[in-house]
């Protein structure tokens, strides 16, 4: 995918490790006072005053979060963004900087880390974050991409994952499930261009599904959106795992329980008809899938009029005492202990 003989190939050994920051960083603005140096020194100089510091790290590796036979590189850079900007949304905080550390191995070009980056630059162009520094050096198993974003909030704003308590809703953003969709469609297509190819792939009935794995937001949004209804969360997670996994995080850290409604999650039109195409169970899907970056948070049963059908949220269930344990109540109304079946990053392989 990345070896085109008519595009033109230039060696990283070529600029070195300086000449190759600066030639990637080049045309990165600053965007916050609070950045007073970024790249181009020993450290980055940031001035937070008054607000909490919040800082989270990412780890990218080639065969084992992404596959670049279908990967587009640009794709690749926006999405290792927004992985981490999620988990400073899931704070109810502000991101402001990010730094990226890459190891490449040699059968990679400059250019090939020039459209890594344009998809880097358009991330930090779209939230509004500055990159501040990182890292370059070489692999012998491809490319990794390990980045951390640095984010403020006010001590009084933060949210955390332990902080639920019984009869709060339970309530998520967007809709789940399409993200793993899209790459059950992606890996199956990659099976048949093995086996020819000259195969030209319609992708037109999947092209959310494709988008949400290839190019997920992080919901900023629905950050501005609670403050705008003053609604203040009392636990809040991301999905990156699956809403089962996440769920029982919320759970396990607050020492409550909860039951979840199967006939509440919200599904896209796109995920119910291919989870039929594919035979797969749309709500499975949804509570395993994972890599949906919404928002998961808890609310007081107060500020439910404030959230009443906003189009962006759904109420999928209330936190109980913890003795009654993590339940889906199916739509059948039978009650089904929720279980973590979602993404495990240190799972072994077959």
């Amino acid at each position: 995918m990345i070896e085109d003989k008519n595009q033109t190939r230039t060696s990283l050994s070529e600029l070195g490790e300086f000449g190759l920051i600066n030639h990637l960083t080049k045309n990165f603005k600053l965007q916050h006072k609070s950045t007073i140096k970024g790249v181009g020194d020993d450290a980055a100089v940031l001035d937070l005053k008054d607000k909490q510091v919040l800082v989270t790290t990412d780890f990218l590796v080639e065969g084992v979060h992404f596959d670049l036979s279908y990967m587009p590189l640009k794709h690749l850079g926006y999405k290792a963004i927004m992985v981490n900007l999620s988990d400073v949304y899931a704070m109810n905080g502000d991101a402001s900087q990010i730094t990226v550390s890459i190891a490449v191995s040699n059968r990679f070009p400059l250019e090939a880390l020039e459209e890594l980056y344009e998809g880097i630059q358009l991330a930090c162009k779209t939230y509004a974050i500055d990159l501040v520094g990182g890292d370059t050096t070489s692999s012998t198993k491809g490319l990794l991409i390990s980045v951390t974003a640095i984010g403020s909030i006010k001590k009084k704003d933060v949210v955390y994952r332990n902080t639920a308590k019984q009869n709060d809703l339970l309530v998520v953003s967007g809709d789940l499930g399409a993200s793993y969709l899209g790459l059950q469609v992606l890996e199956r297509e990659k099976q048949v261009f093995k086996v020819n190819p000259n195969s030209q792939p319609d992708l037109t009935a999947y092209t959310y599904l494709i988008e949400r794995q290839l190019k997920p937001e992080a919901r900023k949004d629905i950050v501005k959106l609670l403050k705008d209804l003053n609604v203040k969360p009392t636990a809040m997670i991301d999905i990156s795992d699956g809403l089962s996994s996440e769920i029982l995080h919320i759970c396990t850290q607050s020492k409550v329980g909860c039951n979840v409604y199967e006939e509440k999650i919200p599904l896209d039109p796109q995920v119910i008809a291919t989870c039929e195409e594919f035979e797969l169970n749309s709500t499975t899907v949804a509570l395993s899938g994972g890599e949906d970056y919404e928002l998961l948070f808890t609310i007081s049963q107060e500020d439910f009029p404030k959230i009443k059908g906003n189009p962006h949220l759904t109420v999928i269930g209330h936190i109980t005492q913890e003795s009654e344990g993590v339940n889906l109540v199916t739509r059948a109304n039978q009650q089904i202990k929720l279980t973590a079946q979602g993404w495990n990053a240190l799972a072994k392989e077959d």
